[in-house]
């Protein structure tokens, strides 16, 4: 049996590390396995089943069910996800647990009696929320992976959520800025609404959440999508006017799915497919860049970023018209990874001029945003790694908790194209290939990667942030490669964001000098700063065979990483 988690967490807890290059910038170095998470008690859950001899398939698990109670912002198990696999025998897979639409969906459903969406209507309340994947996703795992009992992978998350956890400065603000449409949205007011607001130190619990993953250690997928969880999830949505049904729960499955694999440099670059367009957008700008010398450009100059923005521009004005469920729709993933195809796509990139995303597609959209996801990255002893990015899309989801089950549902289906040509909001446009049918899974962003070097495990990662999801990976996978960063380094760095609408750049705060903005806009583009781009979560396995961790600790959050 794991041994029962402590609420209060030592985070320099480490077996073993080496001491900083000189002159660089490390993460934590291992010489065993490592676990990489938003929250430092599912990263410590994850060491523990490492350290008991699990692998990092259990870790997986076991750090995803913390996740669930100590990251109620976007760990779930009302949400869904992917998880991009690499075995130590070198077998590579995907497994897509996204969020499906209920029987009961349709193409119009967000629409009045105009043809006009209705604002809001697909993000926040009960009608919002797809058919949940997660639990589904673990138990998959599980069944094809898993070592050690499956009641002692999930019972340190039972414990904490019945004890409580001790409340972090960046939780409490996000309960805090939440608190009100939390209320709004729930039928019944749960006890995250109070009437003080949360203070870093508060105690947190979850005793319904408990009773939920109890029934889920007990009786597996069926303690999730039959029985008590599925009754009290049903009748939150005939009381909100939802529609997920208990056939909807029942029929649900996760998919094992063949990943989207291409060479970048000499690398092997795995990662995932539709539903999700992470992969194929990945895919596509790494097989454009390889056109361009990054390295001899310099990072973050004003020709690296005006070439990327490029590159971006047309790989998500594919997105949005070829890209959906492959279960649905023929996606031409081949086609779209032609050489030739990309090459002809790219012959257009002018050095300096930027080219209208009007004149790469038609269409309009306003502003892009980031938003909550959360993603966690294990490698173990063994040399088995698993990369995992999961959701419920917006912060805490569609905002309503089950009542008597203690977790909140997703608001995935405003990732569907709800009327074609008009944005979601994270800015994505989507056409016929992605509008609603029941059963179908939503398109994805999210871009849980794996990266290979002359056949070896070489790097392990991805992050949380909407829209901005995909090009986040792709700079990382840069930074490391034609910038020569070392892990912490390339996540540490500040990112850009462009995609096909709206026409503009997105400027992490502090990345560029107002020279470079200068000559950027000279070039023809618009620019526009936010505070923060993603939060990585990665691993590196180094060339003497050590692991380095890189958690974002620079940007907000509470991101930890452990080794053992």
């Amino acid at each position: 049996m794991i041994k029962r988690i402590s609420i209060v967490l030592t985070l320099f807890i480490l077996h073993a590390c080496t001491q900083p290059e000189p002159d660089r910038t490390l993460g934590l170095i291992s010489e065993n396995g490592m676990v990489v998470s938003a929250n430092p008690l599912a990263t410590q859950v994850g060491v523990e089943i490492l350290e008991a001899g699990g692998t990092a398939f259990d870790a997986a698990i076991a750090v995803k069910y913390m996740l669930a109670v100590t990251y109620p912002i976007a760990g779930n198990i009302g949400g869904g996800g992917f998880i991009i696999y690499r075995t130590a025998d070198g077998e590579r897979g995907a497994l897509d647990f996204r969020e499906t639409a209920p029987g009961l969906a349709h193409r119009d459903m967000y629409l009045d009696e105009e043809g006009e969406v209705v604002f809001g209507k697909s993000q926040l309340g009960h009608l919002a929320a797809g058919v949940p994947g997660t639990v589904a996703g673990m138990d998959e795992i599980y069944q094809r992976f898993g070592t050690l009992p499956f009641a002692d992978l999930i019972q340190p998350a039972i414990d904490v959520a019945r004890d409580g956890y001790v409340n972090s400065q960046f939780q409490a603000e996000q309960l805090n800025r939440f608190v009100s449409v939390i209320e709004q949205a729930n039928t019944i007011t749960p006890d995250l609404v109070r009437d003080e607001p949360w203070e870093e130190g508060d105690v947190i619990t979850f005793e319904d959440l408990a009773k939920t993953l109890e029934r889920i250690r007990d009786f597996g997928r069926d303690g999730f999508y039959k029985g008590e969880t599925a009754r009290l999830i049903v009748e939150e949505m005939e009381r909100g006017g939802g529609i997920i049904s208990y056939q909807d729960l029942e029929n649900y499955q996760a998919v094992w799915r063949e990943p989207v694999e291409v060479e970048y440099r000499g690398h092997r670059v795995t990662s995932m497919p539709p539903s999700s367009s992470g992969g194929v957008v990945l895919a596509q700008l790494l097989l454009g860049s390889e056109a361009f010398d990054f390295a001899d450009m310099g990072h973050n100059t004003a020709e690296s970023i005006h070439i990327m923005t490029e590159l971006k521009r047309r790989a998500y004005a594919d997105r949005a018209t070829h890209l959906g469920d492959k279960d649905f729709v023929d996606v031409p993933i081949n086609e779209l990874l032609n050489p030739e195809y990309i090459e002809q796509r790219n012959s257009t990139i002018q050095p300096d001029t930027a080219t209208p995303s009007s004149e790469i597609k038609e269409g309009e959209v306003e502003r892009i945003e980031s938003f909550e996801t959360t993603h966690f990255s294990v490698v173990d002893q063994f040399g088995n790694a698993v990369s995992v990015t999961t959701t419920v899309n917006s912060f805490f989801g569609n905002k309503v908790m089950v009542a008597g089950a203690g977790f909140f549902l997703n608001n995935e289906m405003d990732d569907f194209s709800i009327k074609p040509g008009f944005p979601n909001q994270f800015g994505l446009v989507g056409g016929e290939a992605n509008a609603i049918e029941p059963g179908k899974r939503m398109l994805s962003s999210m871009t849980p990667t794996i990266v290979e070097k002359d056949d070896d495990l070489y790097m392990v990662l991805g992050t949380p942030g909407g829209s901005t999801i995909i090009t986040n990976v792709y700079q990382v996978i840069l930074n490391v490669i034609d910038h020569g960063m070392t892990m912490q380094e390339a996540v540490d760095a500040r990112k850009i964001h462009a995609q096909w609408l709206p026409d503009e750049i997105v400027l992490e705060r502090g990345v560029i000098s107002s020279e470079i903005r200068q000559q950027l806009e000279e070039k023809g583009h618009s620019l526009r700063e936010i505070n923060q781009i993603g939060r990585f979560q990665a691993i590196m396995k180094r060339a003497d065979g050590t692991l380095e961790g890189a958690a974002d600790t620079t940007r907000t959050g509470d991101s930890t990483a452990l080794g053992h």
